[in-house]
């Protein structure tokens, strides 16, 4: 009894156990402060080519539920991608996403002075036809392109191509929908924004280490 007592009270023996207190204190604050990191907001946008609208029709430009994996690392389409036939709604769900890995996804390429659609036709400026860019109202056209900006909420773009007038670009942008607000407070039927939306004790657990 007195050994025991006397290795109770010894240095190695209190600082184990403030150790194995401190620790536990640490984890028990990460498991029952833990919260979803789900990342889902919206932006809309347009593509003219040649003054005709991209209706973006083919079903393969659209991510539905059936596409989402209950997995915590997220593919480049659940990332970011278009849902249920909407064609000028873009659904976010991760952090970071560009403008670029959203045309990569749609099979498009975006570059600062050409875009390539899904077919692989080219659209590279010459002579009087320009890539103009219009985002959130300003002129992005001279910035070198979209590729690295981020997709934020609410943003509202414009990819039109062609020989076409300041005042005809005016008119594709503001005939885009301004609908994005409305589905950041609607719930999506069709979200792929991670696996589930409630807290279980695995992700707390997970969480803790």
């Amino acid at each position: 009894m007195r050994k025991y007592l006397q290795f109770v009270k010894s240095k190695w023996f209190i600082g184990a156990a403030c150790l194995v207190l401190g620790a536990g204190i640490v984890l028990g604050i990460r498991f029952f402060t833990y919260k979803l990191d789900n990342v889902h907001y919206h932006a809309n946008f347009a593509v003219y080519v040649n003054g005709q609208q991209e209706m973006f029709k083919d079903a393969s430009y659209y991510t539905e539920v059936q596409a989402c994996v209950a997995s915590n690392v997220m593919t480049p389409a659940e990332r970011v991608h278009m849902h249920d036939n909407v064609n000028n709604v873009i659904h976010v769900e991760d952090h970071a996403v560009t403008w670029g890995q959203f045309f990569q996804n749609l099979g498009w390429s975006l570059g600062p002075t050409y875009i390539v659609n899904k077919d692989g036709t080219m659209y590279q400026e010459s002579g009087n036809n320009k890539l103009n860019l219009v985002l959130n109202g300003q002129d992005y056209t001279d910035f070198g392109g979209l590729q690295d900006t981020v997709i934020n909420d609410k943003d509202k773009l414009l990819v039109s191509f062609g020989d076409e007038s300041q005042s005809t670009r005016k008119q594709e942008y503001n005939a885009i929908p301004s609908t994005a607000k409305h589905y950041d407070n609607t719930q999506d039927p069709a979200s792929c924004s991670g696996s589930h939306d409630t807290v279980t004790t695995h992700d707390r657990l997970v969480h803790m280490f």
